[in-house]
């Protein structure tokens, strides 16, 4: 299994707080054993769920021009149509991927494309599925374009996610399935599509960050030529 390069920090501490957890234990109550094997049984379950939580698995990605790919690993929670205010000041249809804690963090390119637009906000850290979340949260905004079609996708911090990372910025190009940022500990990914836009996935579906394809540009596509 490969660590994300995000993950290193974060398991250096850990290991560092495990030790420490440890060492008290040992010096104070040498001879309580319940106590021991607790502390122990604590110090691995807190270890392999750091671990899982950056494992960084590879991934081979399938390219359509015509697919729109899941950002991020998780479960639909969001298929609506809503107005966008931020970028489009129109209608588009939203969906909403919620990561929770057990879940690969990063977050890749749904099309490929040229960077139109980037916005970093800070903000507050209600909870992810909280629909204020998408406009009160820490988040970042990213719109691609490709043949002449954009769609907006947005991390969003979640309660427990206090770091959004990104690798992006205006005027980069992407590769559909191309990593561009991640976020730790629960959060997640909106994403705004064109309305006429083929919805391929429900409530409730788990995704795949670069595998599941969350829609397909028909219509769309069709006018854009």
């Amino acid at each position: 299994m490969t660590i994300h390069k995000e993950g290193y920090t974060s398991i250096a501490i850990c290991v560092l707080f495990i030790f420490v957890l440890n060492a008290l234990v040992h010096y104070y109550a040498p001879n309580n054993g319940i106590l021991t094997w607790s502390v122990y049984l604590l110090s691995a379950f807190l270890f392999i769920t750091v671990l899982q939580f950056f494992r960084s698995p590879k991934l081979t990605v399938t390219q359509n021009d015509f697919y729109i790919l899941s950002p991020a690993d998780g479960k639909v929670v969001v298929i609506e149509e809503t107005e966008e205010t931020e970028y489009f000041n129109e209608k588009r249809i939203q969906v909403s991927v919620f990561m929770s804690p057990v879940n690969v963090h990063s977050n890749r390119s749904p099309i490929s494309g040229i960077i139109t637009y980037f916005k970093y906000h800070p903000g507050k850290y209600l909870m992810a599925w909280n629909p204020k979340s998408s406009t009160l949260n820490e988040r970042t905004t990213i719109v691609v374009k490709n043949k002449g079609v954009e769609i907006l996708f947005r991390q969003i911090a979640g309660a427990l996610a206090r770091r959004i990372v990104w690798y992006v910025d205006e005027g980069k190009t992407v590769s559909q399935g191309e990593e561009f940022g991640f976020i730790k500990f629960g959060s997640r990914v909106d994403v705004f599509l064109p309305l006429g836009t083929k919805i391929n996935v429900k409530l409730g579906d788990k995704v795949q960050g670069g595998k599941t394809v969350l829609g397909e540009f028909i219509k769309v596509e069709a006018s854009a030529k």
